[in-house]
């Protein structure tokens, strides 16, 4: 009789389980390594309030991350750049709907070994003449006569990485126009590991890394015309660290979150004060209040395509795209 009990109880848990499992519900985001420090801490804050919710975040570049949202494999997609207009057509055309989203600003940051006591502060000139197509910057000396001459090793990140992107626009003037010379990862640790460990070792990537890694690396201030600033925060909130200061996003499907609840609760936990304290704890910059109220309103309304992408080159500011003043 017991043992005939507990097989019952046995095909009881069984079907609860299975049951549960049915109903799991699960968000899968993927894209940007540099938004992804943001999300992996509000998913885990999210997580700890909804265990019911299974929140995979993980990170293949901007590029990458485009290309699994716009076939359907996630709901939501992290960029440290403004969606593609290549990008938007292709989710379209799998009948995607995207919701763009600004959460933060970063300071893409030009880090080089802390042994290294020249390069304190380049001019955006310099990061042209080094990084630009068949470059014939090799050493320290061909970008200053009275820096040693010895040769130096590039790492950057790797060709699907909005970071690469924007970082070419910037410097280079054309998106993902570079030498190619140089170490390639989506994985910003790989970059910060090749610069511990290396005294002329030079690579760019998102200040969250810099930060992390205190006195293991040191930042290159940069000259645009205006003097040499070094990327802050406050520096990246006061507009005077340029032309390396940008904004990241989150992009989500709107027919996901028409259809699944959790994911509308976690945009909208994204967005409220609550998750501000974990932006700001990547040594991120936080957006006005008004910007994420004036981004939840959108994503509420399930407004979408990109405000930002109609605007690139415009000098407007978020507030200002966002709401669709400053014409």
């Amino acid at each position: 009789m017991i043992i005939k009990h507990m097989k019952y109880a046995l095909v009881l848990l069984i079907l609860f389980l299975c049951v549960a499992s049915a109903h799991a519900q699960e968000i899968r985001i993927d894209g940007s390594s540099t938004v992804y420090p943001i999300t992996l801490s509000v998913a885990e804050d999210f997580s700890i309030e909804n265990p019911a919710v299974d929140v995979s975040v993980a990170f293949s570049g901007t590029g990458g991350g485009f290309k699994k949202f716009c076939a359907g494999e996630t709901q939501i997609s992290d960029a440290s750049r403004i969606v593609k207009g290549s990008e938007l057509e292709e989710c379209a055309e799998n009948g995607i709907d995207v919701i763009e989203i600004p959460v933060a600003f970063d300071a893409l940051t030009v880090v080089v070994n802390p042994e290294n006591d020249w390069a304190t502060c380049m001019t955006v000139d310099e990061l042209n003449s080094l990084w630009q197509p068949e470059s014939s910057v090799v050493t320290w000396r061909d970008i200053r006569p009275e820096w040693p001459d010895e040769e130096i090793t590039l790492f950057a990140p790797g060709v699907d990485s909005g970071t690469f992107d924007y970082f070419t626009e910037a410097i280079v003037g054309e998106g993902g126009s570079s030498r190619t010379d140089f170490f390639p990862s989506e994985d910003d640790t790989v970059l910060v590991q090749g610069v511990e460990g290396d005294i002329n070792g030079l690579a760019y990537f998102g200040f969250a890394y810099f930060i992390e890694e205190g006195q293991a690396l040191r930042s290159v201030a940069i000259d645009d015309g205006n003097g040499c600033v070094e990327p802050s925060t406050a520096n990246i909130e006061n507009g005077s660290y340029a032309p390396l200061a940008r904004p990241l996003f989150i992009y989500v499907s709107a027919g996901a979150a028409d259809d699944d609840e959790a994911i509308q609760e976690f945009v909208e936990f994204y967005l409220s004060e609550d998750a501000r304290p974990f932006i700001a704890e990547t040594g991120y910059a936080l957006l006005d209040s008004v910007a994420y109220a004036l981004a939840l309103e959108r994503f509420n309304d399930r407004v979408t395509g990109s405000p930002f992408l109609a605007a690139q080159g415009s000098g407007k500011t978020v507030i200002e795209v966002l709401s669709g003043s400053g014409q």
